[in-house]
């Protein structure tokens, strides 16, 4: 589900193409590109890793994307100046006429809670678990909205609206799961109960015999 917490862009977000068009504008270096990519996207996206962009930087050059060049400094180190090649425009370009690929599957931490809440068959735990992540989402809804009143960059009050949009998406899925699992005073969840397997007593499973002569 959706994180209002500042989260750091870790080595799995693919941001090469965010970098390229970054550096279309003119070349750049490490730390101010980090402090470019960071203020174009707002703080609900999450603040980048230099590592992580380094190893991105690192990429694009073996690629032939950019093209860095070494200036000297009298008193820092070395800086190290990144460009964009035709190469990279022409990547970047490619990217931009693309539509972007949704995520294969659904895997998420609530919808385990919902599916082992509704395993144990009670309707209580099932109303807990929906309830107390109603309240989150709610909370969040709130601030992403005031966050939004408060943005004056089209574009990152652009992903603050995306943001509360995937919240709002959660919250159906509360509402669905509530009409499913608590609408019909606990039928359904009295076949979902989970039950033991018949027969088994602990110490009956595979490989248990092999314990106990140990």
């Amino acid at each position: 589900m959706s994180q209002c917490k500042r989260q750091t862009v870790t080595g799995e977000m693919p941001i090469q193409h965010a970098v390229l068009a970054l550096l279309a504008a003119g070349p750049s270096y490490g730390y101010e590109l980090k402090g470019a990519f960071e203020a174009a996207v707002g703080p609900q996206w999450g603040t980048l890793n230099i590592g992580h962009l380094y190893q991105v930087l690192d990429r694009l050059s073996r690629d032939g994307h950019v093209v860095s060049k070494r200036h000297a400094q009298q008193v820092r180190p070395d800086r190290v100046v990144y460009a964009i090649t035709d190469t990279g425009r022409a990547e970047l370009s490619r990217w931009l006429d693309t539509p972007s690929p949704r995520g294969s599957g659904f895997r998420d931490d609530f919808f385990l809670k919902v599916t082992a809440a509704a395993r144990s068959g009670s309707a209580d735990t099932v109303r807990a678990v929906l309830g107390h992540q109603r309240g989150l989402l709610l909370r969040e809804l709130r601030n992403l909205q005031t966050l939004r009143r408060e943005q004056s960059d089209p574009v990152v009050a652009l992903l603050l609206s995306a943001a509360a949009r995937h919240v709002e998406a959660d919250l159906l899925f509360i509402e669905d799961a509530d009409g499913a699992l608590l609408r019909d005073g606990g039928a359904a969840l009295e076949e979902l109960r989970v039950a033991p397997p018949s027969g088994e007593r602990p110490g009956d499973g595979p490989g248990d015999e092999v314990r106990d002569a140990s």
